[in-house]
């Protein structure tokens, strides 16, 4: 059975994901929900104004008084900011999984950042959550989401074939799982 325990502050070496704040909007601007390339990857919406955003944050932030809702801002410790967004997006009570969505802000990739923020919330999915499997997903041709969920220890179930239609093509969706006696024997 499933322990809720909604959107905790996690704490890593160089990150601190917490839930959003009405303060964030700014960072989240500037670092990656305006960015096409970043928001298309995971299949969001481009905001382009704080008014936008804002619209965002009321969603993030109302959502919070639920103890099933699990979305953290990326904060980095150095520069303090918000530069991207990692939750459980989808939480199946009935067969104990979730499944993680993530995003980092191209002036922060390649630092290990969403691999640092994705093993913290994997963590957390089985430790506090009582999950029995963690599960990702990711588009065929999102190369560097697909080594950030090898880092992270998952394994590969399989590729949903022509799943979504970008800029005139069909893109696969790749499939990855984790499950606690997985987790438990690392």
């Amino acid at each position: 059975m499933l322990t809720h325990a909604g959107t905790q502050t996690i704490e890593t070496e160089h990150l601190i994901l917490r839930r959003f704040e009405y303060a964030d909007d700014d960072a989240m601007l500037k670092n990656w929900v305006a960015d096409e390339k970043i928001q298309s990857l995971y299949s969001e919406p481009v905001y382009e104004t704080k008014e936008a955003v804002r619209g965002l944050l009321d969603k993030y932030i109302g959502s919070y008084a639920r103890e099933d809702y699990y979305r953290w801002a990326i904060i980095e410790r150095e520069c303090g900011e918000c530069i991207g967004q990692i939750a459980y997006f989808l939480v199946d009570n009935k067969n104990h999984f979730a499944e993680i969505e993530y995003c980092i802000g191209s002036e922060f990739q390649c630092r290990g950042y969403a691999t640092e923020a994705t093993k913290a919330v994997i963590r957390f999915g089985f430790d506090t959550m009582n999950l029995h499997k963690v599960q990702i997903c990711t588009k065929t041709i999102n190369l560097p989401s697909k080594r950030v969920i090898e880092k992270c220890g998952f394994t590969y179930e399989g590729t949903l074939r022509d799943y979504f239609f970008m800029k005139g093509e069909y893109v696969g969706r790749l499939y990855f799982s984790i499950l606690r006696s997985e987790y438990e024997s690392r």
